[in-house]
């Protein structure tokens, strides 16, 4: 997580052109592209909420970009808009769009106290309302999570929503009314008969899922839990920000066993997990598709397999392959069955026969086959597969080694020695859809995201998977620090948040899954039988909590605080820009968001300066010199950051831009 790597822009436009040009090339257009269909296409891969449907001056359905939604995409401001249409919306969905996009000062400060491993784990905790934390990292995680689970409120009745206020003005963070309440909470019981049941989940979920889009590779996938209250909703909603054609699943989960004391008799046993792709580049896949493969003396070159060659297909729907296939080498005959034909036509299957690609009974004598079988050639698959080969794909029917909630719970009262946490997911289930989405390639340091975190669930299951396969997968939770019930277990316990609770799990989870990786090695005792290294598992994670702006308002608005008279500075008010009791660790991570750093990136720090990724950003906080800022300059950082208070003197601040001119012209220089 800590490497840089480069932002990549949705290649899935190209793609399909490219697919276009090869279903073309026998054939010229002889005509000038259509641009109105490029544009098209354009406006929906950068804006596929836009797309929608509507009636022309024919009375035809045709295609369309909704003005309306497009003009309050780009636009500070609700939009009013009357137009009917088809589209799915609800009261102050303008506003959540607004909410999704609008900017906030805010900063992620970091604790090291209630970190493990601070300085080498590359996993992150973050505390505080994940819609502004998400915001927080879009710029810097843009394009760079391979994998999103979430499991948000439920919406049953007695489910929290959080309540944001649409009303809040830039630089109001922290400071609205009923941003908490009396005990710290922002979350308040959604009851049906507040007479927004619906919408009040609806505008909670929507700027979430919008920001958390943005943040996805385009190789990348979103799991989302839901029940039965919302779930149609939610497919809607996820239809529109991911788009229709990227759903890839709704997964049926059986969460329990049947109950009896339940309404109209019906036990609701199952809750289900969609899931949408980024981009059509998603492909999950599992491991266990090891084929058989045959090498024989007629092909010694190329290893092959067979597959069936008819298909579920009557006669009446495929009169083209209901055709007798006869063995040209001994005449044999080999008629279709009426009720499930050839899946090929005569013509193929003349051109399979020229290309050995068809295998008859009595070809080999180890084949046991009773009818002509189609030949793969291991070559094919491998080129068809690419990194994917010797994997199969994903089922929607979830083995039953999986778990139901009782499982989560066990897991978590066997950690905690108590039930501090109520219906939490099994690590099993959280690990299956790891797998699915990473298991093709476990040590690319694909980043992990749940920002509805929870017990941290997920976080246990990426440490889990990793200590079995030897993956590099970091995580990134996001938790809202709900006080506990003080009548909980948790309460009773010691845990006042939620939070608290998450970050303990992790611990406690880590440290086991550590040594029994450590005992399993142990009794293997051969290195090329262990399991993964334990000493690179990691098992750490920074703390970083959400708050408001490092800086004073002065550095927003610095007009606002010009003199009536003078229209000069005010130098009292702009002696110090920074708040009080923010430290240089601090500013540090707010300078890293600002510059699109990682915030698991490795820090070193020494004698008050910061190197991060070695030499990528070099800061500086404290007190500097010519003399220091000529030995950062000669580093050549690719960023190097001070504070505008720091200039030790004004030959200093004079001699700042001269000293990276001549040691480091390249380096860009930013002050605070």
């Amino acid at each position: 997580m800590g490497t840089l790597k480069p932002r990549t822009a949705s290649r899935a436009g190209e793609k399909n052109s490219e697919c276009g040009m090869k279903n073309a090339m026998n054939k010229l257009k002889m005509q000038t592209k259509n641009l109105s269909d490029e544009n098209f296409l354009k406006l929906a891969e950068l804006f596929p909420n836009a797309v929608t449907e509507t009636i022309d001056e024919n009375g035809a359905v045709v295609r369309a970009i909704d003005k309306d939604v497009l003009a309050q995409e780009i636009n500070a401001h609700v939009v009013e808009g009357r137009e009917e249409r088809y589209q799915f919306t609800w009261p102050d969905k303008r506003k959540s769009v607004l909410l999704a996009n609008a900017p906030i000062a805010a900063a992620l400060r970091p604790c090291r106290e209630e970190s493990v491993d601070f300085d080498a784990t590359e996993n992150l905790y973050i505390e505080g309302d994940n819609l502004d934390v998400l915001k927080l990292l879009r710029e810097t995680y843009l394009n760079r999570v391979k994998m999103i689970y979430i499991d948000p409120p439920y919406n049953t009745g007695n489910d929290f929503v959080y309540e944001d206020n649409f009303a809040e003005e830039t630089g109001e963070f922290l400071r609205r009314d009923g941003y908490y309440d009396t005990e710290g909470n922002r979350l308040r019981e959604n009851r049906d008969s507040n007479g927004r049941f619906h919408t009040d989940w609806l505008n909670m979920i929507y700027p979430r899922l919008r920001v958390a889009r943005d943040l996805l590779t385009e190789d990348g996938v979103i799991f989302i839990s839901i029940d039965d209250n919302e779930v149609e909703n939610l497919k809607k909603i996820a239809n529109e920000i991911f788009g229709e054609e990227r759903f890839a699943a709704q997964i049926p989960w059986r969460k329990r066993t049947a109950k009896s004391d339940v309404p109209f008799g019906v036990s609701q046993d199952y809750e289900w997990i969609l899931v949408y792709a980024k981009s059509m580049e998603f492909v999950a896949c599992l491991e266990g598709g090891t084929r058989k493969y045959f090498e024989t003396e007629d092909f010694p070159d190329r290893p092959w397999r067979i597959h069936d060659l008819t298909k579920q297909t009557s006669a009446s729907e495929r009169p083209n392959s209901f055709f007798t296939i006869i063995d040209p080498k001994n005449g044999n005959e080999y008629p279709a069955n009426p009720n499930r034909t050839w899946a090929i036509t005569e013509e193929t299957f003349k051109h399979y026969y020229a290309e050995n690609r068809i295998v008859f009974p009595g070809d080999y004598d180890f084949l046991s086959i009773s009818k002509p079988c189609l030949r793969y050639w291991k070559e094919d698959d491998i080129a068809k597969a690419g990194d994917r080969f010797g994997f199969i794909p994903v089922s929607t029917n979830l083995p039953s080694e999986i778990g139901m909630t009782q499982d989560g719970t066990k897991e978590i009262a066997e950690l905690f020695k108590k039930k501090v946490f109520g219906f939490p997911k099994p690590v099993a289930l959280i690990k299956y859809f790891l797998k699915a989405a990473t298991a093709a390639n476990p040590n690319n340091n694909d980043i992990i995201l749940d920002f509805f975190s929870g017990s941290a669930t997920t976080a246990h299951a990426v440490m889990q998977l990793n200590a079995e396969d030897g993956g590099k997968r970091n995580f990134i939770m996001v938790q809202l620090p709900e006080v506990c019930d003080e009548k909980s277990e948790a309460a009773k316990a010691g845990y006042s948040t939620i939070c608290e609770i998450g970050k303990e799990r992790i611990r406690r989870a880590g440290a086991k899954i550590k040594a029994e990786l450590g005992m399993r090695n142990a009794e293997l005792k051969n290195e090329q039988l262990s399991l993964a290294d334990n000493s690179e598992l990691d098992i750490g994670f920074r703390v970083l909590k959400l708050d408001s702006s490092n800086m004073k308002d002065v550095y927003y608005t610095p007009e606002e605080f010009l003199t009536a008279a003078e229209k000069q500075p005010d130098l009292f008010g702009f002696a110090d820009n920074i708040k009080e009791g923010r430290t240089d660790e601090d500013l540090l991570f707010q300078v890293m968001l600002e510059l699109g750093v990682p915030l698991s990136a490795k820090i070193a720090q020494d004698g008050g300066v910061y190197y991060v990724n070695d030499n990528y950003l070099i800061a500086c906080f404290k007190e500097v010199d010519t003399a220091l800022i000529t030995e950062i300059a000669k580093q050549k950082p690719y960023y190097a950051v001070f504070r505008d208070s720091s200039f030790a003197s004004d030959s200093a601040l004079v001699n700042f831009e001269q000293v990276f001119n001549t040691y480091s012209p390249n380096t860009i220089r930013r002050v605070l």
